[in-house]
C-alpha cells in the first residue's frame, strides 16, 4: 500500500512541475506589402528569398531579411575521445 502512495505523489509531483513546450519558428524572410503610402503589412514566415518572391509577386510589395531571425547554433561535431597511452 505504501508503494502505491508512493508512485502516486511522485507522479503527481512531476505533473505539477511540467512545464508546457514553446516552439518559436522565426523565418529568415520577411514579405512587406505596399500600403500606398499608409505604411502596408508584413509577413516574416517564409523560409527562403525565392518563396517570399513568389508570394509578393502580383500583389506588390518587396522582400527583406527578418530583423528578429537569428539562425540555429551549428551542432557540436562528434570528437572521439583522447585515448592517452601510459
Amino acid at each position: 500500500m505504501r508503494y502505491v502512495v508512493l508512485v502516486i505523489v511522485a507522479i503527481v509531483t512531476l505533473a505539477a512541475n511540467a512545464k508546457q513546450s514553446t516552439a518559436a519558428v522565426i523565418y529568415p524572410w520577411c514579405a512587406n506589402y505596399s500600403g500606398r503610402g499608409m505604411g502596408g503589412a508584413q509577413n516574416c514566415g517564409f523560409v527562403s528569398f525565392n518563396q517570399c518572391l513568389a508570394t509578393v509577386r502580383g500583389v506588390g510589395g518587396t522582400c527583406g531579411p527578418n530583423p528578429f531571425y537569428q539562425p540555429y547554433p551549428p551542432s557540436p561535431r562528434y570528437a572521439p575521445p583522447i585515448r592517452r597511452q601510459y
